[in-house]
């Protein structure tokens, strides 16, 4: 196996040492791989989605960023059927997006999010078709 090297913070490093412990994984080593795994499944999934569908976005963001999502988000006025905001602790916002249309604007919206906001969270989770 190729050796790289990565800096994490002290906090993600303890809570990667937890996780590490918590789910039997024989070092840290595992833990990356099998997140880096878990993240090019969901971009895998992400890019084959296609067509009309339907779809739901959650985003948690510092709530300094509440600028940030609703300019993007009038860019995708098309696609948002519903969207709720909520403020959550320690200065927090949670945002879920109802999202109706096209497959590949979705992905988009979730993408330039994630680029363009400092998110805590983000996740796209399409639905089942009939």
């Amino acid at each position: 196996m190729t050796i790289i090297s990565v800096s994490l913070s002290q906090k993600l490093l303890e809570e990667l040492d937890a996780l590490k412990d918590e789910l039997g994984f024989s070092g840290r080593s595992e833990v990356i791989r099998s997140g880096a795994r878990m993240f090019i499944e969901d971009n895998r999934e992400k890019r084959e989605l296609e067509g009309n569908i339907h779809s739901i976005l959650i985003l948690i963001h510092p709530q300094r960023s509440e600028d940030q999502v609703t300019e993007i988000k009038h860019d995708y006025e098309d696609i948002i059927s519903t969207q709720i905001h909520s403020h959550l602790q320690e200065k927090q916002c949670l945002e879920l997006f109802i999202l109706e249309g096209d497959a590949q604007r979705m992905v988009e919206l979730d993408r330039r999010l994630n680029q363009n906001v400092k998110s805590l969270y983000s996740k796209l989770v399409s639905l089942p078709r009939d």
